[in-house]
């Protein structure tokens, strides 16, 4: 059965979805690939889709996790979502408000360590040639000789002081399901987008049929669909980046104008260049010749050949030869 759903890759529709605690918490569960027990939604950014800005869109977790081993412990999760290249320097930028804010430091350490943070970008585009959809970067300890340390790892001072990451590029998720990550984030998937309108994604609802989360996260997709607020926040967002669009659009355009004009004045430029060129070698040629002749006919007159055989051998003018005679006095 085909079911019409919102769009998660617009920050109206994925802030909908987060919002609901049984959705962060399996998003975040497979993420981590740890059983996040709580997570409570704490102060964040969104974008405001009126400014002439990049659209990045940020929520922060404060997560319970479960070990293996059984052992509880607190996370932060700083999420951010974009669906247009941006510069890393905002990632770092918005990282950064988050090693300075005293909020994120452990109570029960009177503020000497922080709580350990995970980062998670989700990328509405590529990141250079890597070709794996999710990507985690991982800290570890290292001694002098490059081996790892493991005893009295993990320690608080440093993970006040790292952060891993976890890389989500959301156009090379193409339907393949082969883990629970994978099956999650395939609701992210833009190849399911609807034909007549790439605000609704067309999913098949089979294939999530024996697994609770999933079907609730498409009902709750079907929810904002309907959800007239949340629509008209969809509409916002594509008039934003078609305005955006536009204006990338005619500075291209003026960019490839003033290139090819540049370009017109560098062929000329290079013309002119050509022509002095070959006028300077011209130049340089007269001058050998003229020179050549002045030798000759020096020789002639100290051989004592009168002026007029000089004339009838060399074919010049007597102005001409008088000229040449005089230049090189």
């Amino acid at each position: 059965m085909k079911l019409y759903v919102a769009n998660p890759l617009y920050d109206s529709v994925f802030k909908y979805l987060m919002e609901d605690n049984r959705i962060a918490k399996t998003l975040l569960s497979a993420l981590l690939k740890k059983e996040v027990i709580e997570v409570k939604m704490r102060r964040h950014e969104y974008p405001n889709i009126a400014r002439d800005t990049i659209s990045m869109f940020r929520i922060d977790f404060a997560a319970t996790v479960q070990e293996e081993d059984g052992h509880k412990h607190l996370i932060l999760i700083e999420l951010q979502k974009t669906w247009l290249e941006t510069e890393t320097l905002r990632f770092r930028q918005y990282l950064a408000l988050q090693y300075n804010n005293k909020e994120n430091m452990l109570t029960e350490s009177n503020g000497k360590f922080a709580i350990p943070m995970v980062a998670v970008y989700l990328l509405g585009h590529k990141v250079g040639n890597i070709k794996e959809p999710v990507v985690y970067v991982n800290h570890k300890a290292f001694d002098y000789n490059g081996k790892e340390v493991k005893t009295g790892m993990p320690n608080p001072f440093v993970d006040s002081l790292q952060h891993d990451s976890i890389i989500v590029q959301i156009p090379l998720l193409h339907g393949q399901v082969n883990n629970r990550l994978e099956e999650v984030l395939s609701v992210f998937d833009q190849t399911q987008t609807y034909a007549d309108d790439k605000r609704m994604l067309e999913v098949e609802e089979n294939k999530y049929a024996d697994d609770a989360d999933m079907v609730y996260i498409l009902h709750r997709l079907q929810s904002a669909a309907a959800n007239p607020e949340i629509r008209n926040q969809m509409n916002a967002e594509d008039e934003f980046f078609k305005a955006l669009e536009d204006r990338d659009t005619a500075i291209m355009q003026r960019d490839k104008i003033i290139k090819e004009r540049e370009n017109t004045i560098k062929e000329k430029e290079d013309t002119i260049k050509e022509k002095e060129d070959t006028i300077k070698e011209k130049e340089d040629t007269i001058l050998q010749q003229q020179q050549l002749l002045r030798s000759i006919i020096q020789g002639m007159r100290k051989s004592g050949m009168p002026i007029e055989n000089i004339v009838q051998a060399t074919g010049k003018s007597m102005e001409e030869i008088n000229e040449l005679i005089k230049n090189q006095q």
